[in-house]
């Protein structure tokens, strides 16, 4: 019945700040921009090279994540990477903060983490080719 993840939807406080942070550094697809002027408000539809996609709104007003990272509801979203040792020092090289990486005690993979402009966790995971 449920196939896989279709998007993804995030709140932000900056919007301008935020389409740059995932398309310029994130290297995110634009594939729809839309102003809804009744809400003063934009919503932006984001796709990675999988399909898989995220809706970046602007909603005024609205309230800031309550704690980090262990809020209830919605941990983090993690994006799969070739290699997070090397997404890792792109990102540092564009002044984003990443945490030290970590090998999944289970897997035995690679992650780290990193926020975008509004706090949201965000995580990078290797994947490992078969």
């Amino acid at each position: 019945m449920f196939k896989s993840i279709h998007h993804v939807a995030i709140i932000c406080a900056d919007y301008a700040v935020s389409k740059h942070f995932y398309t310029s550094i994130l290297g995110l697809e634009i594939v729809a921009e839309n102003y809804r002027a009744e809400r003063a408000s934009y919503k932006l539809d984001l796709r990675l090279p999988s399909g898989a996609q995220i809706e970046l709104f602007s909603l005024p007003g609205a309230p800031v994540r309550p704690s980090y990272p262990e809020a209830q509801g919605l941990r983090h979203l993690a994006f799969s990477v070739d290699s997070v040792a090397t997404t890792a020092a792109y990102l540092n090289s564009l002044g984003v903060a990443v945490e030290p990486i970590r090998v999944d005690e289970y897997t035995g993979r690679a992650f780290t983490f990193f926020c975008d402009p509004d706090g949201l966790p965000l995580e990078v995971y290797e994947e490992i080719e078969a």
